[in-house]
């Protein structure tokens, strides 16, 4: 039986995963698949590849700033600090494992916004079964 204190709002939950907000996953996710191309972002390119203003994009590098994750000053590159690097790669592997799994599942190219809603509410356990079960999932083919 759960015991009672065990349950929390959806936002409680939302934070218990990695400490930042949905939206702070999706750009720290954007920036390290970005850095996979080059070290450095320019703020427009982030915004380009979100699909939003830069407006948007520089309120969310401060915050993300703030937090640690990423090295930024107004005009200038953002580059991952070794912390934001670490979740973003994280953040990354978990989509990847995701659209991998939805895709053997369901034998075409994936849905990205399923994954997208899916991914955030995801407990590294339950990536790494899902992992697995991708394989074996493969395997069988």
């Amino acid at each position: 039986m759960t015991r009672m204190d065990e349950y929390h709002t959806y936002t409680g939950y939302e934070k218990m995963q990695t400490g930042l907000s949905q939206s702070m996953e999706d750009y720290l996710e954007m920036i390290s698949r970005l850095s996979l191309e080059e070290p450095a972002v320019r703020m427009h390119r982030l915004a380009a590849a979100l699909h939003i203003a830069d407006s948007s994009a520089t309120r969310m590098a401060k915050q993300l700033a703030d937090l640690g994750d990423i090295r930024y000053k107004p005009y200038d590159f953002i580059r991952l600090t070794a912390k934001g690097e670490e979740k973003g790669n994280y953040l990354l592997y978990r989509h990847n494992v995701i659209v991998d799994f939805l895709r053997a599942l369901n034998g075409e190219e994936g849905d990205l916004r399923e994954a997208e809603l899916i991914e955030h509410h995801l407990q590294e356990k339950t990536v790494e079964n899902l992992r697995s079960l991708t394989e074996k999932m493969l395997r069988r083919d």
